[in-house]
């Protein structure tokens, strides 16, 4: 083997590996993705034959290392990919442990689409004499996606989002969400409305995740609902439309979502539901991306129902030329009816067949003062304290929770960010303050991840322990 390659997730090794094989198809390279979820016997039966380059996820190569199924003595390139969201979900510890593993005179290569201090500190410590290239530009998202934004409350927002479906030319869509729990409760809801949709969570087996990808490449699945890391290497041409049903605390995370409409010289449109207190935050995103995004007013019941009659009438046009309905419509009026009763009665007839789901209301949303730190700063820019502190309540937007182990088991900070990362699918730089006590830690997590960290099932691994969390 003579190549690496480490990416965040499943579904971007998969990704990778197939753009590796295009490329090196007519040289013969042979290329693996591995990662969990497949059964390692088939994994360890294709390293055995002999592979070029091995494209993979951190925790799956270092099961192969660990079990002498892969051996990266001969690896003379290595290649971290979206590096920056490794860091976040908390891979730093596996990553280095897998360059430990690889000879020094390896050729590497890091890319990110940041360059936050952490993956400084990586490239410095494990590449020889870097070059670091950038690319600058006057604004970080696409011409040819279309902003919008629309201030509703909390409650209101799966109401907001039926309308903006009803009344958007959607060929299809992605909703970005942040928690696995609330995919699935969006998903069913919309189903229920009519659409075809479907959730991806980190919860679903590799097989019913590729499934379901397949299903939404070949327009089967109109609209998927997912988080950010379950929708990681997603690259599909035809989506018009993202929505940001849940809008992400780090404006990066933003970009990255709006990035996957507007594709391959589409237009595409990119929609943000802004509750009331969340303004300041789309004030960030304005000034990362140096673009403003207008807030427009959510469709009311009057443009839902001019969609809808727009739409019927289409159908009935296009049903109006068709020999069958011509003679029955002349027979009706033969026996002397009146042809306007007639086809008030049909078209009457036709809507009962498939009514249109009610339309919930939604409550008025008043002016709000953008919320500052003293500094002035947008909650974005705030600094989070790691480490042992003091005894404090919560900061605003946050929320204490407890996990049941602490200085006496030897947690450590980073072990928190690491393991609330990897297994909620939380950025690790979002967290807030760490307090250690002896027996228990305590971590402010933003209020809109809170209910992802409290669903994990089976705790949080720390060090040799498996701690449980509740609310502090």
């Amino acid at each position: 083997m003579q190549g690496l390659v480490l990416v965040p997730t499943r579904e971007l090794a998969t990704q990778v590996a197939g753009a590796l094989h295009t490329y090196g198809v007519h040289l013969g390279t042979r290329v693996l993705p591995v990662f969990g979820g497949q059964p390692y016997h088939k994994q360890i039966h294709r390293l055995r034959k002999g592979v070029d380059v091995v494209v993979g996820t951190p925790g799956r190569l270092l099961d192969l290392i660990a079990q002498g199924a892969l051996d990266l003595g001969g690896v003379r390139t290595v290649v971290l990919d979206e590096a920056d969201e490794m860091l976040s979900m908390g891979f730093v510890a596996d990553i280095e442990a897998i360059l430990g593993e690889i000879p020094e005179t390896r050729q590497t290569a890091l890319l990110s689409a940041t360059l936050p201090g952490g993956i400084r500190r990586l490239a410095e410590r494990y590449l020889s004499d870097p070059v670091f290239c950038t690319v600058e530009g006057t604004q970080r998202t696409a011409e040819t996606v279309e902003q919008r934004a629309y201030l509703v409350h909390g409650g209101d927002k799966m109401a907001a989002l039926v309308r903006l479906l009803e009344t958007e030319p959607i060929e299809s869509a992605i909703v970005f969400t942040h928690t696995r729990a609330s995919t699935a409760e969006i998903a069913e809801t919309l189903a229920g409305y009519g659409y075809a949709a479907e959730a991806l969570s980190g919860e679903l087996t590799q097989q019913a995740r590729t499934e379901a990808l397949g299903r939404f490449r070949s327009r089967r699945t109109q609209i998927l609902v997912g988080t950010d890391v379950a929708a990681r290497g997603l690259d599909v041409d035809h989506v018009s439309h993202v929505v940001n049903y849940d809008l992400p605390r780090d404006p990066e995370v933003y970009v990255h979502r709006i990035g996957r409409t507007g594709r391959a010289g589409k237009r595409g449109v990119a929609l943000a539901l802004v509750r009331p207190n969340q303004r300041s935050l789309l004030g960030a995103v304005e000034r990362y991306t140096r673009q403003p995004i207008p807030y427009a007013p959510v469709p009311s019941v009057a443009d839902v129902q001019a969609r809808r009659d727009a739409a019927f009438r289409a159908k009935v046009e296009a049903a109006v030329a068709t020999d069958d309905t011509r003679r029955l419509a002349v027979a009706l009026v033969a026996t002397g009816a009146d042809p306007m009763e007639v086809a008030a009665a049909a078209l009457a007839m036709a809507r009962a067949v498939e009514p249109a789901p009610m339309l919930a209301a939604i409550g008025e949303v008043k002016a709000v003062r953008e919320k500052r730190t003293p500094h002035g700063e947008t909650p974005f820019a705030k600094r989070h304290d790691r480490g042992r502190t003091h005894r404090a309540g919560g900061e605003a937007g946050m929320v204490r929770l407890a996990l049941d182990k602490g200085y006496k088991q030897g947690v450590r900070p980073n072990q928190v960010v690491s393991a609330i990362a990897r297994h909620a699918d939380v950025p690790g730089k979002v967290l807030g303050k760490i307090l250690i006590e002896d027996r228990q830690t305590l971590v402010d997590v933003p209020e809109d991840y809170a209910e992802q960290v409290l669903a994990r099932k089976g705790g949080y691994r720390l060090g040799k322990d498996v701690a449980q969390v509740s609310r502090a």
